[in-house]
């Protein structure tokens, strides 16, 4: 039965990889469509979304069968239930991703406000978030949970820039209220997405440690990398 039961957590592995992996193309295509101006690229990334949402049912579905049918205990058990915890994050990051797509769709009919240069870094950010995340998961690497915390406060001190700045433009000229609150509303998507990773960072932590609390201390130091 061991051997069955790591078949099968293998395969759960894979494929919480693959949805890693698709959320990243989202939020790649989504940041695409905004920098770029590019509405095609932004509406790959919402189709994309349509594929996290259905892995998202079939992974939970293999892992909720793996328990029903071995019984797991200890490290196995903590796995299946981080990854049970960890889909309705990766989900909702992938939905994240499809709002800023669902933005940049629209803010791509008119001239850019300005050069999205923080909009980029929280992007970037993000991006490496997630590579830290599917490393965490593939390797059962402490250390890369440990980046992927460091880097979401990356993400909100951008999210604090990104509304003071916007709100400058909104005092200086009332004709960019409405194109100031879009683009928030986008810095507030990458935001919550980051959010979400975090989450799953953590979870991470409590799999490989078995301790809950081992994930809220002294991890969220500035990572540069």
């Amino acid at each position: 039965m061991s051997k069955a039961l790591d078949s099968e957590l293998n395969q759960i592995t894979e494929s919480f990889l693959q949805m890693i992996s698709l959320v990243r193309q989202e939020v790649e295509l989504a940041t695409a469509g905004l920098l770029e101006q590019d509405p095609a690229k932004a509406k790959e990334a919402i189709r994309l979304d349509q594929e996290v949402d259905d892995l998202d049912l079939k992974i939970e579905n293999e892992a909720l069968a793996a328990i029903a049918r071995y019984q797991p205990v200890a490290s196995d058990l903590r796995f299946l239930a981080t990854i049970l915890k960890a889909l309705t994050d990766l989900e909702r990051a992938g939905d994240y991703a499809a709002h800023v797509a669902e933005d940049a769709i629209a803010l791509a009919a008119e001239p850019p406000l300005k050069k999205y240069v923080v909009l980029a870094e929280m992007s970037s950010r993000l991006l490496s978030m997630l590579d830290y995340l599917a490393k965490a998961i593939a390797e059962r690497n402490l250390e890369a949970a440990k980046k992927t915390l460091a880097l979401d406060d990356d993400v909100d001190d951008y999210y604090e820039q990104v509304v003071r700045e916007l709100l400058t433009y909104m005092i200086e000229d009332p004709r960019t209220i409405s194109k100031s609150l879009t683009l928030m509303r986008v810095a507030r998507s990458y935001e919550r997405l980051g959010d979400h990773l975090e989450n799953i960072a953590e979870r991470i932590f409590f799999w490989l440690t078995g301790k809950l609390d081992a994930a809220l201390k002294g991890t969220h130091a500035k990572y540069d990398g």
